[in-house]
């Protein structure tokens, strides 16, 4: 109809559009991150096995163990079976008690020894033990075996990497080189703090502890174990 009054469309339409429009952006959910489970416990498994091969060669009860050690017989079985990541302090002591070094937990490659007459060690056949939750692992650079008593190690130690707040002991010597980075050492009840060219000796029965006081550099020390306890 001229001259009639333009009839104004319900605003109401246009925000329910709008509305709708929202709703739908907003039922859009983000894809959820696929959960990816870390190696490290699978090196807790080879080392749980290996110290209950250990323990039984040597005949040996988890209840004897325990009485040794002052870890009760719940945490031996979970370290055994690879659900407990042990510290290099409770490694070193169930070495200690089954008479043999620390390098006897990295396991042994019969065939790589065969190979080299048990004297060399190729860099691609290096043993690790990585202690993945203390942000240390230690490369096995001489041949693997229980009955081993001298055994050189390559320590890598993350940024702030340490064995823990606890002083430990056990058999035998130990000597190293800081090959990278630094290194903070605490023997009895004194403590050095270790550069790149620095070395050290003690023997094994002095409380000690290590770490890596670094926030952002990684250390390497060449470290020695010499073992002296007969199994």
């Amino acid at each position: 109809m001229s001259g009639g009054k333009r009839i104004k469309k319900p605003a109401f339409k246009a925000k329910a559009r709008a509305k709708k429009k929202a709703a739908g952006k907003a039922t859009v959910r983000p894809k959820a991150k696929t959960a990816v489970r870390p190696a490290e416990p699978a090196m807790d498994l080879a080392v749980g096995r290996r110290i209950r091969d250990l323990r039984r060669e040597h005949k040996l009860s988890l209840e004897t163990i325990a009485a040794k050690t002052d870890l009760s017989i719940g945490f031996l079985s979970q370290i055994e079976r690879g659900l407990s990541s042990p510290s290099l302090r409770v490694l070193a002591t169930l070495a200690d008690v089954l008479g043999v070094g620390i390098a006897a937990l990295f396991g042994s490659q019969p065939n790589d020894e065969a190979a080299s007459g048990g004297v060399v060690t190729r860099e691609m056949q290096r043993a690790e033990l990585k202690l993945w939750r203390t942000g240390i692992s230690k490369q096995l650079l001489s041949p693997a075996g229980a009955e081993n008593r001298l055994n050189l190690f390559l320590v890598h130690m993350e940024p702030g990497g340490n064995t823990g707040d606890e002083l430990y002991t056990h058999d035998g010597e130990e000597a190293g080189l800081v090959l990278e980075g630094e290194m903070t050492l605490t023997v009895d009840a004194e403590t050095w703090s270790l550069k790149r060219g620095d070395s050290f000796r003690f023997a094994s029965r002095r409380p000690h502890r290590f770490s890596n006081p670094a926030k952002d550099a990684k250390a390497v020390v060449l470290w020695v174990n010499c073992v002296t306890q007969a199994s």
